[in-house]
C-alpha cells in the first residue's frame, strides 16, 4: 500500500478525480454523539473500505470513532449514504484528487463545513506543469495567497477552508522565518483555517503544542499521527503510544486553542497489525486524553 503522502502526490500532479458523483446537497450528517468526537481520516483503512466500505465504518463505529474525514473514492451520494448506515458524522474532507469545485459539492453532498487541502504546494506545482513544490519565503507567501482566494471561495459556498501540512513546511525560508508561519501570517483568518497534523509537524522539527498555544482559534482541525523513530527517510507510521510523540500536552494545548475535530491517521506500512487493528489501539490511546 502506497503512503498517504505518495497517494496524495499522485493524485495531485495526476489530476486523478475519482468517480465522483453529484447530485443535490444533501442532510448535514450530525456527529453520533455530543461533546468531544473522535474522528479518523478515511484514508488509514482505506484497503480495509474497499474491500468492504459498510462492514469497515461499522467496525469503525463499534471501535468508538463518531466522525470520519473523508478522501472521496467511488461518489459522494454513495459514500454520503453508507456513513448513514454506519452512523458516522463527516464533517470536513480533503478534496486534493477530485478539484476545489467539485470538492465544494462533494462536502455539501456529505455534509461536511470544512474543505481541505491535503498538500496546497503540490496541487500549484502541478498548475504550474508539475514537478515537486519548493518551499522558500516567495514560494510561502504565494501559497498564502492562493489559500486566501480558496477561502474566499469556500465562504462563498457556506464552507470554511483549511490547509493540512506536511514536514515541508517547517523548514526555515531565510531570515528567521518558517514557511508554515508565513502561511499563518499572510492568511485572512476569516478566511483560512488550519488542520495542523501534528506528527509532520513534530517530523519537521516542531512541536505541535507550541502551534496550539500561540494561535488560538486558528487550528479546528488536526490530524493525531505518529512515527516510530530512526528512520527519518521513510518515516514509517507508528500507533499512538507506540511512536515518539507524547500526547498528553498536545491534546491539552489543542483544546485550550479551540480544537473541534480530531481525526486519527496513521501512516503505513500496517505490517505489525492491520489497518483496523491498528484503528483500535490508536482510539485507545487517544480517547482518555480528549
Amino acid at each position: 500500500m502506497m503512503s498517504r503522502r505518495q497517494f496524495l502526490a499522485r493524485s495531485a500532479l495526476c489530476g486523478t478525480v475519482l468517480g465522483l458523483g453529484l447530485g443535490a446537497p444533501g442532510k448535514l450528517l450530525a456527529a453520533a454523539s455530543k461533546g468531544k468526537g473522535m474522528g479518523i481520516q478515511l484514508y488509514m483503512v482505506l484497503d480495509a473500505y474497499q474491500n468492504d466500505p459498510v462492514g469497515t465504518l461499522k467496525t469503525l463505529k463499534s471501535i468508538g470513532y463518531t466522525e470520519i474525514e473523508a478522501i472521496v473514492t467511488s461518489t459522494a451520494e454513495t459514500l454520503r449514504d453508507q456513513l448513514k448506515q454506519a452512523g458516522l458524522g463527516c464533517p470536513s474532507m480533503h478534496f486534493d484528487s477530485l478539484g476545489f469545485e467539485p470538492g465544494i459539492k462533494a462536502a455539501h453532498t456529505l455534509g461536511a463545513r470544512y474543505i481541505v487541502s491535503s498538500m496546497l504546494p503540490s496541487i500549484m506545482q502541478k498548475e504550474k506543469g508539475g514537478g515537486d513544490p519548493t518551499y522558500t519565503l516567495d514560494d510561502a507567501k504565494r501559497t498564502a495567497e492562493y489559500a486566501n482566494r480558496l477561502g474566499e471561495k469556500a465562504r462563498a459556498a457556506g464552507l470554511r477552508y483549511a490547509y493540512h501540512n506536511h514536514h515541508a513546511e517547517f523548514g526555515d525560508v531565510g531570515g528567521g522565518k518558517v514557511f508554515y508561519d508565513v502561511l499563518l501570517a499572510e492568511t485572512d483568518p476569516k478566511l483560512v483555517q488550519f488542520e495542523l497534523d501534528c506528527g509532520w509537524v513534530h517530523a519537521g522539527g516542531k512541536d505541535p503544542t507550541d502551534y496550539f498555544k500561540a494561535n488560538p482559534g486558528r487550528i479546528p482541525l488536526m490530524h493525531a499521527k505518529d512515527f516510530l523513530p530512526g528512520n527519518a527517510k521513510d518515516y514509517p507510521g507508528a500507533e499512538l503510544g507506540r511512536g515518539t510523540l507524547d500526547y498528553k500536552p498536545i491534546m491539552a494545548a489543542a483544546d485550550s486553542s479551540g480544537l473541534k475535530h480530531c481525526f486519527v491517521e496513521q501512516e503505513g506500512p500496517f505490517a505489525r497489525m492491520s489497518s483496523l487493528e491498528a484503528a483500535r489501539v490508536d482510539f485507545d490511546y487517544l480517547r482518555p486524553l480528549r
